[in-house]
């Protein structure tokens, strides 16, 4: 088996924007800390906010079957296990 190891994507896009020196320097400090540059931290986090945003409003396409059979879980929802009612009936540790 023959290992083949690809280049990162060239970064050939610029994105500019202006922030306050309050948030250029809290956001340098929070790079600093992880060993990153402030370009890789900022360009890491922005993605990973982009992503949940995006996850948050997935959108799927269910045929009428489907459609039917999910509506009628989430409005009657199966009964939860004895095991797990026992569970979560019990008092937390820290209580």
């Amino acid at each position: 088996m023959s290992s083949t190891t690809h280049p990162p994507p060239t970064r050939d896009q610029a994105i500019n924007i202006r922030a306050t020196r309050q948030q250029r320097d809290l956001i340098d400090h929070a790079a600093s800390v992880l060993g990153k540059s402030r370009s890789d931290f900022m360009l890491e986090s922005a993605c990973l906010a982009a992503e949940d945003a995006l996850l948050d409003r997935t959108y799927f396409v269910l045929d009428p079957d489907s459609f039917d059979q999910l509506t009628e879980l989430l409005e009657n929802p199966p009964d939860p296990p004895e095991g797990l009612r026992e569970f979560l009936a019990r008092k937390a540790p820290w209580e």
